[in-house]
């Protein structure tokens, strides 16, 4: 277990007393970025899994899922705790009595929490109230898991997000006032981006009191827009290297109480034109840990940019 950054593993084991294991989940569902509501065509770099992989498919309903997936991680690790993760596309696009529906099928002994994986322009009121009264009348974690992917809303723009940074702050507002856990999503090796970004991502995840973040090395799938765009050398990646600094660099501007799921994501091989730079996950994940530990370099490092910066030499 890493020390030099604050890990999930380590929140779940101190806040449940064991490992807890994520169960995904698929529901037939789009996007208000796909079908016209607010754009069409998606994001530039999402394929048709919608951000998933490996889950089972939608047809199947949400209880048989999850009496599945519990079944397989259940023998293989021993696990006993769970958390029902809603996972592809956007899971609050769909209405309101109908998500009820969902949410009310994955509430058994077991489960300790539930994770909601969608958008910063599907965050309201009436979903968010219903999900605090589960959260206390259950008394299990609930975590909403926003995709932002970057900060800089020209980049938002040429991602084709469909949404800007406003629509991310009003969510992560209402989320908190809820009383509910935000789990946000980076990608810090968009082509447009650079290490300025990098900074101002951890620091605005801290202003606003985000619980979690998980970081994502940008994967390129072909037959997307951003795979055209890639085979045409229209776009340039970084090199690994200097992912492997950004992430260092992002962690150490970043609020030391913020829970981090992960530092780089697993990404499908098949169809893809760019995963990872044909690394294995996990040995970029521990180059990372290991220049942090030769550098005394650990999260939060150069935290020390809230509360009036300006006025500390009067404190």
């Amino acid at each position: 277990m890493s020390t030099v950054y604050n890990t999930y593993s380590k929140y779940l084991s101190e806040k449940f007393g064991e490992k807890v294991y994520k169960l995904p989940i698929s529901l037939p569902l789009t996007c208000p970025n796909r079908d016209g509501t607010v754009g069409r065509g998606g994001c530039i770099f999402c394929g048709e899994e919608g951000g998933s992989f490996e889950n089972l498919s939608s047809s199947i309903s949400v209880r048989e899922q999850l009496e599945r997936n519990k079944r397989y991680i259940g023998n293989k690790y021993k696990a006993k705790k769970f958390i029902a993760y809603f996972q592809n596309f956007t899971n609050t696009y769909l209405p309101f009595e109908s998500f009820k529906e969902c949410i009310d099928q994955v509430l058994l002994e077991d489960i300790v929490g539930v994770s909601i994986s969608t958008r910063p322009d599907c965050i309201n009121d009436n979903y968010l109230e219903y999900l605090s009264k589960i959260k206390d009348i259950y008394n299990i974690d609930i975590t909403i898991e926003l995709g932002l992917q970057t900060v800089n809303y020209s980049t938002l723009e040429k991602i084709n997000r469909g949404h800007t940074l406003a629509e991310f702050i009003d969510a992560s507002i209402r989320i908190k006032r809820y009383g509910l856990r935000n789990c946000t999503h980076i990608i810090l090796n968009l082509p447009w981006d650079t290490e300025a970004d990098v900074i101002e991502n951890a620091k605005v995840l801290s202003a606003l009191g985000i619980d979690e973040v998980k970081l994502h090395a940008l994967y390129i799938v072909d037959g997307t827009t951003l795979g055209t765009l890639y085979k045409n050398g229209e776009i340039a990646l970084i090199s690994k290297e200097e992912y492997i600094e950004r992430v260092i660099l992002f962690l150490e501007y970043l609020d030391p109480n913020i829970v981090i799921q992960r530092i780089i994501g697993r990404a499908p091989e098949e169809n893809s034109l760019f995963v990872n730079w044909n690394e294995s996950w996990w040995k970029i994940r521990d180059t990372i840990i290991a220049l942090m530990e030769s550098r005394n370099s650990r999260q939060g490092i150069k935290f020390n940019y809230l509360n009036g910066r300006g006025l500390k030499k009067f404190q």
